[in-house]
């Protein structure tokens, strides 16, 4: 009796173990390394003025790789109105061809024309920053749901910097900018309002104005290869 009360007793100490040892090495919920798309934790700390491209991409990248992204090259999705003799810049163009997974290894889009359609899955449970956190949405406090873009919904370019890209992402004081919501929700049912990548103009260009609208000068950054 005694031999038996000691064999199921190792038994059950040798399941523990297993268990044990099985919490210990389960993966994690995120996986940052093998991330392709995230909406930026903080902003550039001017409002909308990220010193152009370069700099939004810069800042894109900066945080990917604080994240411990694989992905070498990230780019802002922003577009570039005309201005002079410069022609218009697409956001969709800049991007690469997907797919693109966020912190958490879920896939946002397929490819470029997925991410264009209602079949992208990106809303406020997947729209995840660098650091796999949920980015506020209407009705959280502070709203932040506003995301720089510059862009329509089909991720061209829409003409008149100052009026749609804080004049190509350098101006913090004049102007307004195209913006999305992450969590495409909006004040009503309207398409656009839900639209990820273009529902309305901010308020402003500066820090304060963007935070008028329900925005904080934050990015949506692809992995372009």
């Amino acid at each position: 009796m005694f031999r038996k009360t000691c064999i199921i007793l190792a038994s059950a100490a040798l399941v523990g173990l297993g268990a044990g040892a099985s919490a210990q090495t389960a993966a994690p919920a995120g996986n940052p390394k093998g991330m392709t798309f995230f909406i930026t934790s903080e902003g550039g700390g001017k409002g909308a003025d990220y010193g152009g491209l370069k700099g939004a991409d810069k800042h894109c990248q900066q945080l990917a790789k604080k994240a411990g992204a694989r992905a070498k090259v990230w780019r802002a999705y922003l577009s570039l109105s005309p201005e002079g003799k410069a022609a218009g810049v697409n956001a969709k163009d800049r991007i690469g061809r997907g797919p693109w997974v966020n912190h958490n290894g879920v896939v946002i889009a397929n490819n470029v024309v997925e991410l264009h359609s209602n079949g992208a899955n990106l809303n406020k449970q997947t729209a995840l920053t660098e650091k796999g956190a949920i980015v506020n949405g209407r009705g959280d406090a502070p709203n932040m749901h506003d995301i720089l873009t510059g862009s329509d919904p089909g991720g061209t370019f829409v003409p008149d910097a100052a009026l749609n890209t804080c004049k190509n992402w350098t101006s913090s004081t004049d102007g307004m900018a195209v913006v999305g919501h992450h969590d495409r929700i909006g004040l009503n049912d309207s398409p656009m309002m839900k639209s990820w990548n273009s529902s309305h103009r901010s308020r402003g260009c500066g820090q304060e104005a963007l935070k008028g609208t329900g925005g904080a000068g934050l990015l949506y950054c692809f992995a372009a290869r």
